[in-house]
């Protein structure tokens, strides 16, 4: 399994926890020399290279929290399925989800992950996973399901459940928070009535407007690139003889709620979304402005 040193804690665990039970190797690359001015082409490249003959599943980070780079999935995905014996792509999506305008099915990820509690606007502790019908027949489930009835009635027969597997059957069992699974179908229906090119739009629009300004002031260091097609709704950043956790309190103690990146290498970040205006990120970065000045 190849993977990036870019992933977060979650997907690099998940992994981990994978290649033990399954008994396979764990590989992680370099994308990129610097977030601020990768290139498609070289974020390609870099992984194209990568791959070996025994290379059967890549997992990538559609927007990277640690610098908010955005990932070419579309043209990775085209990369690989280019391949002789092409391995399966697996997407964490979670901060692209909701924040740029895209089709998970369409994307050409074999399995899409994504929690639904960030830009969605979903409760926290939703999410999602999507593949189509052949790649969740690929999996086995770990947990006994209480969504399909195949499940059950082949309990009640004694017998193993007919046919492939299935998204209802790689379902976690017990007792579902259907407030949780309706409050679901409510974030994506407000999203499909704002329309998706529409919120994409207003997100990078402000994320522009920060990254403009910060780009002009001294002692600023973004890690997040300029163009818009590889970034999304984070915008990572550093201020020389500031730490980010100070940065973080100091603009809090400005009003301004800003975070830190959870990686070994981390940056202060701040993320326009659908519920801030043009001015307040103005005020943003006059409260930045004042820190590094």
């Amino acid at each position: 399994m190849l993977t990036t040193i870019h992933d977060h804690y979650s997907h690099h665990e998940s992994i981990r926890l994978a290649t033990t039970r399954a008994n396979v190797s764990m590989r992680k690359i370099t994308l990129f020399a610097s977030s601020a001015t990768a290139s498609v082409d070289e974020i390609v490249g870099n992984l194209k290279a990568a791959i070996r003959p025994a290379t059967r599943v890549v997992g990538i980070t559609w927007v990277h929290s640690s610098t908010g780079i955005r990932l070419p999935i579309r043209e990775i995905a085209a990369m690989l399925g280019g391949l002789p014996d092409p391995p399966l792509l697996v997407v964490d999506g979670v901060h692209g989800l909701g924040a740029a305008d895209d089709t998970v099915a369409t994307m050409g990820a074999d399995y899409f992950c994504a929690g639904t509690h960030k830009w969605m606007f979903a409760p926290r502790g939703t999410g999602l996973v999507w593949a189509n019908a052949a790649n969740w027949g690929r999996l086995r489930p770990l947990v006994p399901n209480f969504t399909e009835i195949e499940s059950y009635n082949a309990w009640t027969e004694d017998r193993p459940p007919a046919g492939p597997a299935n998204a209802a059957r790689m379902m976690p069992g017990g007792f579902h928070a259907f407030e949780h699974q309706w409050a679901i179908g409510a974030a994506f229906r407000m999203h499909k009535q704002m329309q998706r090119p529409r919120v994409a739009a207003r997100i990078t629009a402000m994320n522009d407007q920060l990254k403009q300004g910060l780009a002009g002031l001294p002692k600023v260091k973004m890690h997040t690139p300029r163009a818009a097609a590889l970034s999304a709704g984070l915008v990572a950043f550093e201020i020389d003889g500031v730490g980010p956790n100070d940065i973080v309190k100091q603009l809090l103690a400005r009003r301004i709620v800003a975070s830190t990146s959870p990686y070994a290498v981390s940056y202060a970040r701040l993320a326009p979304s659908l519920v801030n205006t043009p001015a307040e990120v103005d005020e943003a970065l006059r409260a930045v402005r004042a820190l590094a000045s």
